[in-house]
């Protein structure tokens, strides 16, 4: 058992098969499910008409997928990948059951493969499993993202901008 903070892990801290429960959930409302509907510019009325959403056979308004993606993309961010150089990308995405809006969004990530990058010395190349699924356990979205993390001694510094000095007026 690693002993690190998940939050601070770099490429050599992982092993295959560790799990991480995330510690972020989000409660999806209808405003986030709409905003995101018109920023995406996705018509599809699955997400906007009450009425066609009844007549599909649904009790409640499904949410968007890509919202559903970004969720708990971004609540996985929080925990394993602060010291990532960049995203390569997702694969195997499935939403094996619809989320709706009320729905509590929970997720949680298993590492499936560590290899050194052939290109970059200073990271590796990490598969992470993720399963979303909401407040009564159901799985609705799972996907494996590739991320190029950061080695150890390699993280570059956060740069933070200094107070100023003593200011005159």
């Amino acid at each position: 058992m690693n002993d690190i903070p998940w939050r601070e892990r770099v490429f050599e801290d992982f092993e295959v098969g560790d799990r991480c429960e995330h510690r972020l959930a989000r409660t999806v409302t209808g405003y986030d499910n709409m905003l995101v509907t018109l920023l995406t510019q996705n018509p599809a009325p699955l997400h906007l008409n009450h009425h066609f959403v009844a007549q599909a056979g649904h009790e409640r308004v499904p949410l968007n997928s890509t919202l559903t993606l970004a969720l708990v993309t971004g609540q996985s961010v929080a925990d394993l990948t602060p010291n990532v150089m960049t995203n390569l990308g997702w694969s195997d995405v499935r939403l094996p059951a619809p989320a709706y809006e009320g729905d509590t969004i929970y997720s949680e990530s298993r590492i499936e493969s560590l290899r050194e990058s052939s290109k970059r010395p200073t990271v590796g190349i990490v598969g992470i499993k993720t399963l979303g699924y909401t407040q009564d356990g159901t799985v609705v979205i799972e996907f494996v993202r590739t991320v190029m993390m950061y080695r150890r001694g390699c993280v570059p510094a956060q740069v933070r901008p200094q107070p100023n000095e003593a200011v005159s007026r």
